[in-house]
Parts: C-alpha cells; structure tokens; sequence
C-alpha cells in the first residue's frame, strides 16, 4: 500500500529523524495551503500521482510561515530526503542559502530561478504563463458582451503582471477596443489566501462593466470564481483544471502544469538533471481546460480561433510579449 507522510506546519514538526527515508522525495508547499484548488494542489496531485504509480513514498509539509522555507529545506537534506521539491517562487532565496551545505541533495524550485552555475545541484522550473494567458485572452474577448474584461491577481510581482499582460494581449487581439481591468490583492503573501479580498474586487471590477475575469491568484481566486457565479458573469480559473469548481460559470482555465514538473521530478529522483526549464506551449506545459463543465461556453469558432493561434504560438509565427523580461507590457498598464 502507498503511504504518504504528511507533515504540520509547525517547527517542532519539521524535527525529522534523520536518514529515515533515505533518498524519498520531499515537497514543500508554498504559504496558501495544500488545498488551494490550483498551485499548491496541482503540485500535491503529481506527487499523489508518483507515489501510486511507483508505490513509492514523499514527506510534505504546509508552510505556516516565511520563517519556515529554509528550516524546513534543511531539515528534509539533513534527514535525507532527495530531491526536495518546492513550489513558489519565495522558495528561490532560501534555496540559494542552503544548496551549498547539502552538495549531494538535488533541489527544485518551481517558479522560482537560481543560479546554476553557483548551484549546480539546483533545478529552477519556470513556465510560458503569458502564453497560455493569451489563449484564454481571447476566449474571455470572445465570450464577452460588454467589451470589458478583467483580471484578479495576487502578489503583486511580474509573476503575477506575467499571467495578466499575456492575458491581456490575448483579448486586444481579438477586440483591440476591448477594456481590461486588472487588480492585485496586495504586496505580500497573504494576498494569496484572501478570498474575501478576492470577492470585493470581483464586485470592483463587475460595476465597471466586466463580465468576464481571469483570476491568477490561488486561494483568493476561489473567491473571485464564487463571486463570478452569484453575480451571473464568466469566470478563468488557473493553475489547475477549476471548470469543476462552477460548471457553466467557468469559461476555462489556464493549466500551468505544476503537476506534471513535480511529478517528473520525482520520477529522477537523485538523478535529476539540474539547471533551468521552461515549460511553453510547445511542451503542454500551459495550455487551456477543455471538459463537459464548460463544453457550453465554448464554440467551435472560439476553439478554432485558440487553437490557431496556439499552433503560431509554437511556431515562432506569434510572439507573445514576457512581462518579466523587461517589466512592461504593451497591452495594458499597471
């Protein structure tokens, strides 16, 4: 029978008896919880999907606080734990500081980048967002009767301006008079967690017009979703497949494959190739949610349309403009 062991979020839960599962891989969530429905959770189902597929075991643990990222680095290298995997781009520094001391332990950072040449034994994953952003752009342009779309992010980092200038193209492509509105919840990390944060500018934003909203933001894009339905406009999920969430009322959503890059990670285990990965549309490594929950919403002509410029996107005949390589966007300002 398949195990997994689940560590609290305390720091007297992170005493780990050291080398009691030697060469077991470790995952450590990013503040937000394990069960957000889309980052944290899409990183917990790879796992999950290892360890049934393997019969093998994983140790996690649900981050209650910042100073907890390096603690509990050091803890799963020093019990013997290989690869640690972690997810969120908070995780870069503290990695940073330990990969030296433990040279014989592989490390991952998903959405997170550090140096490969100072940290050989380090793997950064990081993902085409503003590509498949774009995609859902145009289906939330094409979907809409107003003309006005928008946008809930959380931080506030060129993440998060990565998800909505993506988006953004995506809808002027489509109706270059369109209106987009976007809105981050706050500057720290809880602005992940914050659903009722995330309701308020839902209602915001839907009093300007909109009536369709991508929401990037985790936990508080639950929120964003709820408000959505009760408020009778259309809704994008992210990260994970959220169509389920609210059949009818979710247009689609943007699939970051955090689940696959955990899953693939600890499939290598302590063979994993370090360096840096970027995950595009070329390698599914985003794309948009297609399902018998938002089959509806979505024309033939509209999936026809995404799917064109899907394949241009793959071809280097349509370049989608990055946020994060020179912090600005042509499509909307923040």
């Amino acid at each position: 029978m398949t195990t997994m062991k689940s560590l609290a979020g305390s720091a007297a839960a992170l005493a780990l008896t050291a080398g009691a599962a030697l060469a077991d891989p470790a995952l450590i969530y990013d503040l937000g919880g394990k069960f957000d429905k889309s980052f944290n959770e899409a990183a917990f189902n790879g796992a999950t999907r290892w360890a049934e597929e393997t019969g093998g075991e994983f140790r996690d643990i649900e981050l209650q606080s910042e100073a907890q990222r390096e603690q509990a680095l050091r803890r799963f290298a020093e019990a013997g734990f290989n690869p640690v995997v972690t997810t969120g781009f908070s995780m870069s520094t503290p990695i940073t500081n330990v990969a030296a001391d433990y040279p014989d332990t592989k490390f991952v950072t998903i959405d997170g980048y550090v140096d490969p040449e100072a940290h050989p034994n380090v793997k950064s994953i990081l993902f085409a967002e503003h590509q498949g952003s774009y995609l859902v752009g145009m289906m939330a342009a094409m979907a809409s009767e107003s003309g006005t779309v928008s946008f809930v992010g959380g931080m506030d980092i060129p993440l998060i301006r990565k998800f909505a200038c993506g988006y953004a193209q995506g809808v002027k492509a489509v109706n270059p008079d369109a209106t987009v509105i976007a809105n981050m919840t706050g500057t720290t990390p809880a602005a992940w967690n914050d659903p009722v944060k995330g309701s308020e500018l839902t209602k915001a934003q839907i009093s300007q017009g909109s009536d369709v909203v991508f929401a990037a933001a985790g936990g508080t894009g639950l929120g964003v979703l709820q408000t959505a339905e009760d408020e009778g406009i259309l809704s994008i999920g992210v990260d994970s497949n959220q169509n389920y969430l609210h059949p009818g009322s979710v247009l689609t959503s943007m699939l970051k494959r955090v689940d696959v890059a955990v899953f693939e990670s600890m499939e290598a285990g302590a063979d994993l190739e370090t360096g840096v990965e970027v995950l595009t549309l070329a390698e599914d490594g985003v794309g948009y949610a297609m399902d018998e929950n938002n089959a509806s919403l979505v024309s033939e002509e509209m999936q026809a349309a995404v799917e064109e410029a899907k394949a241009a996107i793959i071809a280097g005949d349509l370049a989608v403009h990055d946020y994060t390589s020179d912090d600005s966007c042509p499509a909307l300002t923040f």
